[in-house]
């Protein structure tokens, strides 16, 4: 894997801006997607052997799973509205469908699973919500599908990094399976700037530094982190969304920091 950016792009016939799928990234388990609809426009989708995790980023949707309709999901004007997102859960290979009450940016989050379980909203007061780090280390998180709710293979949360600050720092990684220590987990991250012609910084390195990539994402890309560290700088002005997609072998979420810096977690 030479390229972890993928930019947004002009709408496709479904709507589709932005898509990554376990082919084109060249790893087993996340697929994530970011369609635009207009109010009354509709998307549907559904995998088997895949489950899927629904947020609605912005606006107000009907979601409609396996004949079950969850009604007026959603709500927020943008990502960096101080409330939780419309969020649904569909067991693997369940039919789904999308339909736009205003215009909608819909995040579509996927992973390998055998169709355990029933569909479901997640609603706002399971969306647990903390505050990580101190000072210029500080960012606000929202666990939308934490390993304590019930799925197959998705973690999904989302982060927002006030300008100036950092995030998912100390470096960290999951990339080894070692019980107890670390999992092995891939993840994409979507990113949004606010105001939106800003810029951010991720930088993607090993131990190794076989694979050390500093990439600039502007609003609506997303990089992708098959292994090694990835934190993220916010610069002074504007201030960072982004939404963590995470899968593996094991459903659990099992960080190292990078040994080098690892004392800025234990500080104080």
């Amino acid at each position: 894997m030479t390229d972890l950016l993928v930019r947004k792009h002009a709408p496709d016939a479904a709507g589709v801006v932005l898509e990554v799928t376990p082919q084109s990234a060249g790893w087993s388990h996340v697929g994530f997607k970011v369609i635009e609809l207009a109010a009354g426009e509709t998307a549907t989708g559904g995998e088997p052997g895949r489950e899927a995790c629904l947020v609605v980023l912005s606006g107000t949707a009907d979601v409609t799973v396996g004949g079950r309709t969850f009604a007026g999901l959603g709500g927020r004007a943008s990502v960096f509205e101080d409330r939780a997102p419309g969020a649904v859960y569909t067991p693997g290979g369940a039919a789904w469908s999308v339909t736009a009450v205003s215009p909608v940016e819909l995040a579509v989050c996927t992973a390998p699973a055998t169709g355990a379980g029933a569909a479901r909203e997640i609603a706002a007061g399971a969306m647990s919500r903390e505050v990580r780090g101190s000072g210029t280390n500080t960012r606000h998180v929202r666990n939308i599908l934490p390993e304590t709710e019930t799925a197959e293979s998705l973690l999904v949360v989302e982060v927002i990094t006030p300008g100036g600050n950092w995030s998912s720092y100390p470096p960290h990684k999951h990339d080894t399976a070692t019980a107890g220590e670390e999992t092995a987990l891939e993840e994409t991250y979507y990113h949004r700037l606010n105001p939106p012609q800003g810029f951010a910084f991720q930088r993607v390195y090993t131990d190794d530094r076989s694979l050390d990539q500093t990439v600039a994402v502007e609003d609506g890309d997303v990089v992708m982190v098959p292994r090694g560290y990835h934190p993220v700088g916010a610069p002074h002005g504007y201030d960072l969304y982004y939404l963590n997609v995470m899968a593996g072998p094991k459903r659990q979420w099992i960080f190292r920091n990078d040994p080098a810096h690892d004392w800025i977690a234990r500080k104080g």
